[in-house]
């Protein structure tokens, strides 16, 4: 049967058993770097990408996946102040656009929630209890309470978990909100209003901690003149799909209003996790950077070995480039294995990661992922093939190069100058 010549003999060397303990100690070195980065990276990609959706769902959960604001005027840095039927007329726009599934308004202001002795700054949202459900997932984060005890004049409110904790309130115990304002000359005049707590929500960000909602006739009600931020909030058939489907609705609204997405609110979290898992690509990626470098020793020290070896296939008619393809040969078969295992592992981790780790701390008796920190049962993983592929191939070319300098040195054996001493 034909096997190609630097096939053949580079196989050879692979399955050979060489008497040499620091050579073939490198080599398994060189294998299990390999295999090690290669997992090291797919499990950690994934559960960055599991902490990424994890984010996002905690982003858009509270908030939409988009909301219409009134433009700020360049003039006086202030915001224009629509009438209603201008909004109604967004509103309009904004329901028969493509993708849109609901459309609801609300009315924000900056307060302070006040129970002796504690004060806490807030953010008082305004929203209509039948449509706020369906541009938001609130109502599935109520521990107390019902959206629909929001009416009208009742002076009702819905804390988050966080204000709850921090002031000591239930459901039925009362608040009382002071809202800053100025009055006609120009002098301090806040407001103060007692409200009753109505129920509790969970949330799972900080940020959305110092937020109470309220009816949003009792909002507008409080609002100092012109202190008020109105908006609309809209809700797409995908978050995923909210960037895109946002550049589509933005020139179809009039000069006096503009559209953020939810990717525009929050950037600075998804930039901050992008560097992340950039710089831990690059971290890790050194792993197989350093086993690549075993592999370039590994085969100096093969071509050191096998001078006589190269020196016969020269003498027998083997051109140089069948010699460097003999010794690529054998360090892409050891890199390659490296690459294979290091997919097996990474991904049987990764796509079992949810049972691996309950079981690993059972057995260790120690914490891996502190949920109270976290605010997750478990740790989240989404394997994502174009990182998988994209890992693969790095490895792969990384190992790839690491040949071609020992190979280019075996082709360059001078036959006469190593079998002087034979």
């Amino acid at each position: 049967m034909f096997h190609p010549l630097p096939l053949f003999v580079g196989l050879r060397y692979v399955r050979a058993r060489t008497n040499k303990f620091f050579v073939s100690f490198i080599t398994w070195a060189s294998l299990l770097g390999v295999c090690v980065g290669v997992a090291a990276l797919i499990v950690i990609l994934s559960v960055m990408n599991g902490l990424e959706n994890e984010l996002r769902d905690s982003l858009v959960a509270l908030s939409a996946h988009a909301r219409v604001v009134a433009r700020v005027s360049d003039a006086d840095s202030q915001p224009v102040h629509p009438s209603d039927a201008e909004w109604d007329n967004v509103q309009r726009i904004v329901r028969s656009s493509e993708g849109v599934v609901a459309v609801a308004r609300y009315v924000e202001i900056q307060g302070l929630a006040v129970r002796t002795p504690e004060m806490l700054p807030i953010l008082l949202r305004g929203v209509d209890s039948k449509a706020e459900s369906t541009v938001t997932d609130v109502a599935q984060a109520i521990v107390r309470g019902k959206l629909s005890d929001l009416t009208s004049g009742s002076d009702r409110v819905m804390v988050s978990s966080v204000i709850a904790e921090r002031l000591g309130l239930d459901a039925g115990d009362s608040l009382t909100l002071l809202v800053p304002s100025v009055s006609a000359e120009g002098a301090p005049s806040p407001k103060l209003r007692e409200l009753t707590v109505a129920g509790i929500f969970e949330v799972g960000r900080s940020e959305q901690g110092a937020l109470i909602l309220a009816n949003i006739d009792d909002v507008r009600g409080l609002a100092p003149a012109g202190g008020a931020g109105e908006g609309l909030r809209i809700r797409f058939r995908d978050a995923l799909s909210a960037p895109a489907l946002a550049a589509q609705l933005r020139p179809k609204l009039p000069n006096d209003f503009e559209l953020f997405d939810w990717t525009q609110d929050n950037a600075n979290y998804f930039r901050a996790v992008k560097i992340e898992k950039t710089m831990m690509s690059l971290i890790l990626m050194m792993i197989v950077a350093v086993a690549a470098f075993n592999i370039v020793a590994m085969l100096v020290m093969v071509v050191t070995d096998k001078r006589t070896d190269i020196a016969i296939l020269r003498t027998f008619g083997a051109s140089p480039q069948r010699v460097m393809g003999v010794f690529i040969t054998q360090g892409l078969v050891i890199g390659w294995l490296g690459v294979a295992l290091g997919l097996m592992v990474g991904l049987g981790v990764a796509l079992n990661i949810d049972t691996l780790v309950p079981f690993l701390e059972q057995t260790f008796h120690f914490q891996i992922f502190d949920s109270d920190v976290y605010d997750m049962p478990t740790i989240p993983s989404d394997v994502r093939w174009p990182n998988v592929v994209i890992i693969s191939v790095s490895a792969l070319l990384l190992t790839g190069f690491a040949t071609i300098y020992p190979a280019i040195r075996a082709s360059r054996t001078a036959p006469a100058e190593a079998l002087r001493y034979e």
